[in-house]
């Protein structure tokens, strides 16, 4: 089926699945992700509980329902990035934008300082955010090598793949520790620029004879 009716249906699947994940969302920052249930979730969005598991399979999928979103971003710098720029100048170049144009999947660092503490309170979501990770290393790596013409099992694009994660998961976890103990942007943001600076410049050394850290490098001088 095409057409109007298709729109509107597509329309309506996205309203009722938007509207779960507002409800699961305020319930979980409410009272702990553990303690909401299912038939609570649905009661409160006025839904059937298979409806609920119609749009989100598992629980913890209510929580984490921006992910691709964020992958998106990543990966779009990489994609679009400029001529003579190499993806981890690109990725370095997107750290400053989300402080400048904070996006609205990734609101550093005040719109995601509850997101943050509620998942530390709970080890199912701190389970799922780690292999969250996993899965985005793996993607990332593939996308490098994809922005300069290497195969998929690059040994260099899952190195550089594994470093610009660790960078970027550091620099988040202390810029929000920072803005727990002053409340203060400016601060969270100064030490997330800062550790993406110094990480990233770690990164280039350790890829400096490849393209996925220096564009000017041959393609075929990124393997080992």
């Amino acid at each position: 089926m095409s057409g109007p009716v298709a729109e509107r249906r597509t329309r309506k699947r996205l309203l009722t699945r938007q509207a779960i994940s507002d409800v699961a969302t305020r319930l979980f920052f409410e009272r702990g992700f553990d303690a909401v249930t299912i038939d609570e979730i649905a009661e409160a969005a006025d839904v059937g509980r298979m409806t609920v598991f119609n749009h989100f399979p598992r629980k913890e999928d209510m929580f984490f329902d921006r992910e691709h979103e964020i992958r998106d971003v990543a990966f779009a710098a990489i994609r679009e990035r400029d001529a003579g720029t190499s993806p981890v100048q690109a990725l370095r170049s997107l750290a400053r934008r989300l402080i400048e144009q904070p996006h609205p999947s990734f609101p550093l660092f005040r719109g995601t300082y509850l997101f943050v503490e509620t998942a530390l309170a709970s080890e199912t979501l701190k389970a799922r955010g780690r292999q969250m990770r996993d899965d985005f290393v793996r993607a990332l790596a593939v996308g490098l090598a994809d922005a300069v013409g290497r195969p998929h099992d690059d040994p260099n694009a899952h190195l550089a793949a594994g470093l610009i994660a660790a960078v970027w998961s550091v620099a988040f976890t202390q810029a929000h520790e920072a803005f727990g103990r002053t409340q203060d942007p400016s601060e969270a943001n100064g030490t997330f620029l800062a550790l993406i600076e110094r990480g990233t410049a770690g990164v280039e050394a350790a890829l400096a004879d490849t393209a996925y850290a220096s564009p000017g490098v041959a393609v075929h001088s990124s393997t080992p």
